[in-house]
C-alpha cells in the first residue's frame, strides 16, 4: 500500500482545481495546504517570482 499522505505541489502551468483533480485520481483527498514564495536573483537581490503552493493529500481509505 502506498504512503498514507503525500505533498502535492501545483504545477506552473495547472490551476489549482487541476491540481487537486489529480490528487483524487491518485486516491487522496486534501488534507492541509501550505504556500511560499520561489525566489530568483536578479541583480544580487532576491526577487520573488511565484507562489508555490502544495496540498497535503491523505489517502482516501476505501
Amino acid at each position: 500500500m502506498g504512503k498514507k499522505t503525500v505533498w502535492y505541489e501545483v504545477k506552473e502551468n495547472e490551476s489549482i482545481d487541476e491540481c487537486l483533480e489529480r490528487m483524487k485520481k491518485d486516491g487522496y483527498m486534501p488534507a492541509g495546504r501550505r504556500e511560499e514564495p520561489l525566489f530568483e536573483m536578479q541583480n544580487g537581490q532576491p526577487v520573488p517570482i511565484r507562489q508555490l503552493i502544495q496540498f497535503k493529500g491523505l489517502k482516501i481509505e476505501e
